[in-house]
């Protein structure tokens, strides 16, 4: 059986695995995302130790250069994430290593398992949305990851934003009050002085969330069709939460989508990811994989 090395590139921690799939993880880490040197040094010191690595996948925080013809292909980019703007994580990992690397998005890459594993298996065209300490979206489209000028950045969407009934001014450094500066775990900590995990159920701020949720999950559905849309991330750890997200999407759409699926089964619609908080990792030896395969 190949092995294969998985990174799930995060801004708070490193999660790396070595396996082939949910079945078959032998081996992981977790490294505190410090600066780019003490960070990536831990991460190859880990795979180093592993023996006949097939290839690497890396699922990152982003924005990300996926250009393979860029000279910056690899490269995490205009990251609001200090010190990390201009990181050559691909390469740097690769040419240590010396192996392949497949190399996405964070959200693309779970979305990737979420194909290959989990909530997405015989879908062709779906959406992987994480809300969390940012925003971030992905999936397929047509059977093929979601790529074009750069990547989705479905986090900075502008959505209506009723600042009579939310003055809150949004927490994205670069547009304010998009959705991820809206909605992200550290705007609800912002908003309402408490962070998501210790809100009650029956806190404002959950109806507030989920209404954020729903007006850009209202735009996406109009825009890309997806046949099931999987929302992961921390801020959805919280029960009470995507039940309301389902009804205020049904209410947005008011009925236009006529299909049974968001009329009448919406609950197998908007779903959380089958793989749960391993669905980053192994996302990211799902890059593996398919990188291995597109070298053979």
């Amino acid at each position: 059986m190949a092995t294969y090395g998985g990174i799930e590139a995060g801004g708070t921690k490193f999660v790396c695995a070595v396996g082939s799939g949910p079945q078959d993880i032998r081996d992981t880490v977790r490294i505190p995302t410090t600066t780019p040197s003490e960070t990536i040094g831990l991460v190859i010191d880990f795979f180093s130790k592993q023996k006949n690595l097939s290839a690497i996948g890396i699922a990152a925080f982003g924005p990300v250069d996926l250009d393979a013809h860029s000279p910056t292909w690899g490269y995490i980019t205009s990251t609001p994430k200090p010190g990390w703007a201009f990181t050559d994580l691909a390469g740097l990992i690769g040419r240590a290593l010396k192996v392949h690397v497949g190399f996405d998005t964070d959200v693309n890459g779970a979305g990737l398992g979420e194909h290959r594993w989990g909530a997405a298996q015989g879908l062709d065209n779906f959406i992987y949305l994480t809300i969390g300490t940012g925003i971030g979206g992905g999936g397929l489209i047509n059977g093929k990851l979601m790529h074009g000028l750069v990547h989705p950045e479905m986090g900075h969407v502008l959505i209506p934003h009723n600042k009579l009934a939310d003055p809150y001014k949004g927490h994205c450094p670069f547009h304010g009050d998009c959705f991820e500066g809206l909605a992200c775990g550290p705007a609800l900590l912002e908003r309402w002085g408490q962070p998501a995990e210790v809100l009650p159920d029956d806190h404002p701020a959950w109806a507030l969330e989920a209404r954020y949720i729903a007006l850009a999950l209202h735009n996406y559905i109009c825009c890309l069709s997806p046949q099931k849309i999987i929302l992961g991330g921390g801020v959805m750890q919280q029960p009470q939460l995507l039940p309301l997200v389902r009804q205020n999407v049904q209410q947005l759409l008011n009925g236009y989508m006529h299909t049974k699926a968001i009329e009448k089964d919406i609950d197998n619609y908007i779903v959380p990811p089958k793989l749960g908080k391993q669905a980053g990792v192994l996302g990211a030896i799902a890059l593996a994989i398919q990188a291995h395969k597109i070298i053979q």
